[in-house]
């Protein structure tokens, strides 16, 4: 049976402890956040006895896009529908034959300011063997990057620019999903 991708780990020391801990809301498969990202964090949550691989993905602010200088990026979501979104990606892995032998999944993509060097998304894919989690990890960010209402904006030295994701496709008319890209 897979789990539905929450970390609960750790050993309780006593049984207050353990039971404070079983009062705990669980935590969120996916994320929104204007703090920062923590991959240590991600993987810890994935961690499982019985998957033999953790496949990670960290996306990071490179300092040039273009020939252009980046001094930082900025980023926007419709929240209610981006978790929505996400939540839909991660049940659709667990679902895809492929990606059968993958237990867990947790994915989190920060808002606001995100200077160069510092993380804007984290995606942690843990399965018995490791084929499965680096085809999941990969099929999951491409997938976020094209479905989930997040907006991007980069600021350059010489000004800024909203960039749409290449990967994006508009919903079409009649709001069945993705149309066709232009």
């Amino acid at each position: 049976v897979r789990a539905a991708g929450i970390w609960s780990g750790g050993v309780m020391a006593t049984d207050a402890a353990a039971g404070a801990a079983a009062a705990a809301p669980p935590l969120p498969r996916a994320w929104l956040t204007h703090g920062a990202l923590s991959l240590d964090e991600a993987v810890r949550r994935v961690t499982s006895a019985e998957c033999g691989a953790i496949a990670t993905f960290l996306g990071t602010t490179r300092n040039s896009f273009e020939d252009k200088e980046v001094l930082r990026l900025e980023y926007e979501a419709y929240e209610p529908m981006a978790i929505k979104e996400m939540e839909a990606i991660i049940e659709e892995a667990f679902a895809n034959p492929s990606f059968k032998d993958v237990r867990h999944i947790v994915c989190g993509h920060r808002l606001g300011v995100v200077p160069v060097t510092e993380s804007s998304v984290v995606i942690a894919v843990a399965s018995g063997h490791r084929a499965a989690s680096f085809e999941a990890c990969h099929w999951l960010i491409d997938t976020l990057k094209a479905r989930v209402p997040i907006w991007k904006k980069e600021i350059y030295v010489d000004g800024s620019t909203w960039k749409a994701n290449k990967e994006w496709s508009a919903p079409d008319a009649a709001g069945s999903g993705c149309a066709a890209a232009a």
